[in-house]
């Protein structure tokens, strides 16, 4: 079963890169006591998501947070490198915290799993954007299938 608005995030734990490699961060961590603005797709270096759902995020992040959001955070079903080299490649910088969920478990915490294996690529997450408050799911954006249409930066700022 999906999550839905009123669902608290599960607690697992993901990853994102520090200054001295990989560094494990918990939801609990990334969410407790904040307001963040949480946003998956399904792969790093794929056409729409780097052509138009993380570029957005980032474009937009400043006006996002300006609304009273704490952070901003990109989940993807890839490991820490690749999302790192990804952010790098889309000159995230501090606007977007790069977080992977690379065995998949908060993507299926929530319910949220696309299976891709027929296509080569596994399981990975479905596309979503999300406002979390204090570890609570506020606003729910859900794409269907692989359309994107309802979980951009802009739609979100809206939401604010």
């Amino acid at each position: 079963m999906a999550v839905n608005v009123g669902d608290s995030i599960p607690d697992v734990n993901l990853a994102t890169m520090g200054g001295s490699g990989p560094e494990q961060v918990s939801t609990e961590d990334l969410f407790k006591g904040k307001k963040v603005v949480a946003f998956a797709l399904p792969g790093a270096f794929t056409p729409t998501c780097s052509a138009k759902h993380l570029p957005g995020f980032v474009a937009n992040a400043d006006a996002i947070k300006a609304k009273g959001v704490d952070s901003i955070i990109c989940l993807s079903v890839n490991d820490v490198f690749v999302m790192d080299a990804w952010g790098k490649d889309q000159n995230v910088g501090d606007k977007v915290a790069m977080i992977a969920d690379g065995s998949g478990a908060l993507a299926n915490a929530l319910g949220l799993e696309l299976d891709l294996t027929e296509r080569g690529l596994g399981v990975r997450s479905r596309r979503y954007s999300m406002i979390v408050d204090d570890g609570v799911v506020s606003l729910l954006n859900l794409e269907d299938g692989g359309a994107f249409e309802v979980s951009s930066a802009e739609k979100i700022l809206e939401q604010l």
